[in-house]
């Protein structure tokens, strides 16, 4: 019972951080990364398919990217969902493939994602807060019906607690890196 709640909480921890890696990853810093196509999704014969699954995805030089489809005739569709989504890069179509060239930054739009990186940093913390509270009543829960004891509750809450400050740790270290990327000119 008490393993569980502790595995369920560790478990949820990890996933938040996971996704704070993924949320992080789209954020254009400059240069050119295979992940800012991730979440854009092509008008495929009916389905909604994500661009990495149409295409090969390759970073020839430091700020371009090359979108090299599979199928030829998915072209348009591919380069009208990159032109469509809010990545703000005009992707350059010479009917074989299509090419990104990622513009450098400018120090006011650096801050501006700096913030935003601040912004996902607080979110995850807020989730790793949330998690760390149910958790916590769950195993109160588990003392009031007798499961566990009183020392043992306060034991187990110092488990999660630890828990939760490794998770923040690490989420501290992943978004102070994304900065990093960032700012660097």
């Amino acid at each position: 019972m008490v393993k569980a709640i502790l595995d369920n909480a560790l478990e949820r921890m990890k996933k938040t951080e996971a996704a704070l890696i993924r949320e992080l990853g789209s954020i254009r810093a400059g240069r050119a990364n295979a992940s800012l196509l991730d979440r854009i999704e092509v008008e495929y014969y009916g389905a909604s398919t994500p661009v990495n699954q149409l295409a090969s995805i390759t970073i020839p030089e430091g700020r371009m990217l090359l979108v090299t489809p599979y199928d030829k005739s998915s072209i348009g569709d591919i380069e009208r969902a990159i032109y469509q989504s809010d990545l703000g890069i005009n992707p350059a179509n010479d009917g074989n493939v299509i090419r990104l060239v990622i513009p450098p930054l400018t120090s006011e739009r650096r801050k501006e994602l700096a913030k935003t990186v601040g912004k996902e940093n607080e979110a995850a913390k807020i989730s790793i807060r949330n998690i760390r509270r149910d958790a916590i009543e769950a195993l109160k829960k588990a003392e009031k019906n007798k499961e566990i004891t009183e020392d043992e509750l306060r034991t187990y809450e110092k488990k999660v607690q630890e828990f939760t400050d490794k998770s923040s740790k690490e989420i501290d270290k992943i978004t102070a890196d994304k900065e990093k990327e960032i700012l660097d000119v």
